[in-house]
């Protein structure tokens, strides 16, 4: 199973054979396989591309789009509609360089202290533990 996560040039020769001998089994597994392969390799150049080339990255991206679209494959159809719906912001993580990741930790952290703080029987106590973790110390609840 973990040869279909490793990229394709990593594999050992004992993977490689793996790999083969699974896609041999199925068209629709190759296929899948192939359009994984031609994503990784899109975002990859487009990171190392970055910003002075968002012509050329939404071109490829676009001959993307075209390659999912005549695969026939409806799971990869359904990724490329969220890809549309969000490119704008997806083009910008390539010009300016941004990513959710500093966002992603506080909600992990927040998710953290709600586990921990199963039974509380106030809300405004859990969000006052929530916002002294992330440093909100000038908030005007009283807690009796």
């Amino acid at each position: 199973r973990h040869v279909f996560y490793k990229h394709q040039e990593n594999l050992s020769e004992k993977q490689r054979w793996y790999l083969e001998h699974y896609l041999s089994k199925s068209d629709y597994l190759r296929k899948a396989y192939q359009l994984k392969e031609e994503y990784r390799a899109w975002f990859e150049e487009a990171k190392a591309l970055g910003s002075k080339h968002l012509k050329l990255i939404k071109e490829k991206l676009y001959q993307y789009y075209d390659l999912v679209k005549t695969s026939g494959i409806i799971e990869f159809e359904r990724s490329i509609s969220t890809f549309q719906n969000w490119q704008k912001e997806i083009m910008n993580s390539f010009a300016f360089n941004l990513h959710n990741g500093y966002v992603e930790g506080i909600n992990n952290q927040t998710k953290v202290i709600k586990r921990n703080a199963f039974g509380f029987k106030e809300f405004d106590r859990f969000r006052l533990k929530v916002l002294l973790h992330h440093q909100y110390k000038n908030v005007a609840v009283r807690v009796a």
